[in-house]
């Protein structure tokens, strides 16, 4: 088992997020995750540790790549292309190095395990979305978190929204859970390695929009993504019930700006 003083760097690259992407402090953010690597590296040479500083500095790259753009919604043709490349390359970069610099297949993105889903992850689906159906229109329309998306009214820029919240939401789990949370899992058992990659997941959909009390539905999901990527080891499992989810957001972002489709009957008026 790697020494409980590994906590200490991890926590550092993970908590930089909180800077980066929830206060928006880079200096912070980019001094924590030197930090952080800097322990890594100490605790490898000490024997107590292994890799630690191989496997945090994939994460720190993945971050610092993100770091670069604005997360804020942005449906123009520039914003989606450089949310495409940006979010394309943090997860390509980890990947290639691991693949070939490291010569590694941690990371991995395994869409089918070759076993049919079980009763009770096809209850879980309707689950997933009965639920989102009840709370998601509260919180975006009692918080105003809506606003934080551009208007969407005319045809053209609700399919852009659709789009972006499909590829951001395949996004998700293509980094925080195949990247983060399977690298992390090769230091520490699986509920403290959820916990940490839940960080970088909340602080990141903080800053793409989920505010005000967001964090109380952000951080329960990112969780239970990471524990149901544990149990099922199917990323095709874990794309489907984040799917089903956004489009509930989705849905309830183009009603509150236009009130329609008219699917929400106990939503607040936006």
């Amino acid at each position: 088992m790697t020494h409980p003083i590994a906590l200490l760097p991890a926590l550092l690259v993970c908590g930089a997020a909180v800077a980066l992407f929830g206060f928006m402090v880079p200096v912070v953010g980019y001094s924590m995750l030197a930090a952080g690597l800097v322990a890594a590296w100490l605790c490898d040479r000490s024997g107590r540790t292994e890799r630690l500083l191989a496997d945090l500095a994939l994460i720190a790259v993945g971050q610092v790549i993100i770091s670069t753009v604005s997360l804020r919604a942005d449906l123009s043709d520039a914003g989606m292309l450089r949310f495409a490349v940006v979010l394309g390359l943090a997860v390509l970069v980890p990947f290639l190095i691991s693949r070939f610099l490291y010569r590694e297949r941690t990371i991995r993105f395994p869409w089918r395990t070759g076993r049919r889903w079980n009763r009770t992850q096809w209850l879980y689906l309707i689950f997933v979305t009965l639920a989102g159906w009840l709370i998601l229109p509260f919180y975006f329309i009692s918080s105003g978190a809506y606003l934080n998306w551009p208007t969407v009214t005319e045809p053209d820029t609700i399919a852009r929204l659709f789009v972006g919240v499909a590829a951001v939401g395949t996004w998700d789990e293509l980094f925080f859970i195949c990247t983060v949370f399977v690298l992390l899992r090769r230091h520490f058992p699986s509920w403290q390695a959820n916990l940490l990659q839940s960080i970088v997941f909340v602080s990141f959909l903080w800053e793409l929009g989920y505010q005000s009390w967001g964090p109380l539905l952000t951080i329960p999901f990112a969780l239970i993504q990471g524990y149901t990527f544990k149990l099922t080891k199917s990323l095709g499992y874990v794309f489907t019930v984040h799917m089903l989810f956004d489009a509930v957001v989705f849905a309830v972002i183009v009603y509150a700006h236009t009130g329609w489709p008219a699917i929400f009957p106990f939503a607040p008026q936006p």
